[in-house]
Order: C-alpha cells, then structure tokens, then sequence
C-alpha cells in the first residue's frame, strides 16, 4: 500500500521539477550543435571547422523545452478563445 504513494510522490516531485524547470529556464542548448549553432566538422587533417549552420535550431543554439512549448501553444490557444 505504501508502494504506490511513494510511486505516486515520486511523480509528483519530477513533474513539479520539470514545470519549475520550463518556467526558470524555457530554451535549453540544442541536441545537435551542442549549443554552437553550427554542426562541427573536421578537415582532413582531422582538426575541428566550423560546418554548416545548424536547421534545428536556426544557428541559435537554444532550443525552446517541450513542457514550454505546449504550455505556450495551450495558453495562446486559450487566450484566442476567450477573446
């Protein structure tokens, strides 16, 4: 009986953590560039170069978080609605 509170509160304290999360910090480094902006490439020394601009995130290097962005998406959604 004690298994699922604590399976419970364990739940509760990650999503708690990840809202808190989205709201102090909403863009977080892109997975690709690794926050550069930019794919790093190596010649054919094998030393790094700058390669191509990075799509994902549109050479920024800040990807905007899931939970931000459908917290975004419903509440524009719901101003939209009530207008």
């Amino acid at each position: 009986m004690t298994l699922p509170v604590l399976a419970i509160a364990c739940l509760l304290v990650i999503t708690l953590g990840y809202a808190a999360a989205c709201a102090g910090r909403p863009f977080r480094t892109c997975r690709k560039c690794h926050g550069f902006g930019f794919v790093t490439t190596t010649d054919r020394k094998g030393r790094p170069k700058r390669g191509k601009n990075c799509r994902r995130c549109k050479s920024t290097g800040r990807r905007i978080r899931a939970g931000r962005w459908l917290f975004n998406r419903t509440s524009r959604i719901y101003r939209e609605g009530t207008r």
